[in-house]
């Protein structure tokens, strides 16, 4: 996808896709239902976030994964999810050993710590 021939929305369709099924394991793992208008409202958000970026560092993230991981956790905390399901998901935070998530969803999960 680096390919600076792939248009721009190419790049933030593929970013968004990414971006819900982050959501959707995140809460899936947590045993979760999501907050269905809030994940929308994340998905507007980094949208949003991506069309704002000039065209050279909207292709960048498409290859790196910590500037992509920066965009999901402003988007993710901007819309408000890390308002929603707070007590229950600061507690499975604070015992991270016991969840079955990726080291990549620290970026969520330190929103409630």
């Amino acid at each position: 996808m680096s390919d600076p021939a792939v248009p721009t929305t190419d790049h933030v369709l593929a970013l968004r896709e990414e971006f819900r099924h982050h959501l959707e394991t995140f809460y899936a793992q947590l045993k979760l239902a999501p907050p269905y208008e809030s994940v929308e409202k994340a998905i507007r958000s980094l949208t949003t976030s991506i069309h704002a970026l000039p065209p050279s560092e909207r292709a960048r993230l498409a290859t790196d994964t910590t500037a992509r991981w920066q965009h999901f956790r402003q988007a993710f905390e901007s819309s408000g999810l890390s308002k929603k399901h707070r007590g229950i998901i600061a507690g499975l935070a604070r015992n991270r050993s016991g969840l079955n998530l990726p080291a990549e969803y620290d970026q969520f999960l330190n929103l409630y710590l």
